[in-house]
């Protein structure tokens, strides 16, 4: 279960960018972290709100962490959103 409001996730406009690429393809830390002027650490530490906020997934291959959007977890912003065109 995610502990981290969605909304307070997509706050940061790191994470934005980071959800824009992965809705593109589903890509590595060290893929996402080339297109931020940061550090690959707080890549990481961007993804992992993005986890625990459940708007991405995340699975191995090998050695590697392949992240992609998490389309469910959209769910409770869509919701809310929603509303305002009923």
């Amino acid at each position: 279960m995610s502990n981290t409001d969605p909304f307070s996730a997509i706050a940061d406009p790191n994470r934005r960018f980071l959800l824009e690429e992965l809705r593109r393809a589903p890509r590595t830390v060290n893929e996402l972290a080339e297109g931020l002027p940061i550090s690959r650490p707080a890549v990481s530490q961007h993804l992992k709100a993005l986890l625990e906020s459940n708007l991405v997934s995340v699975t191995s291959e090998g050695t590697k962490r392949i992240y992609a959007v998490n389309n469910r977890g959209f769910d409770k912003l869509n919701l809310w959103l929603d509303q305002f065109w009923a």
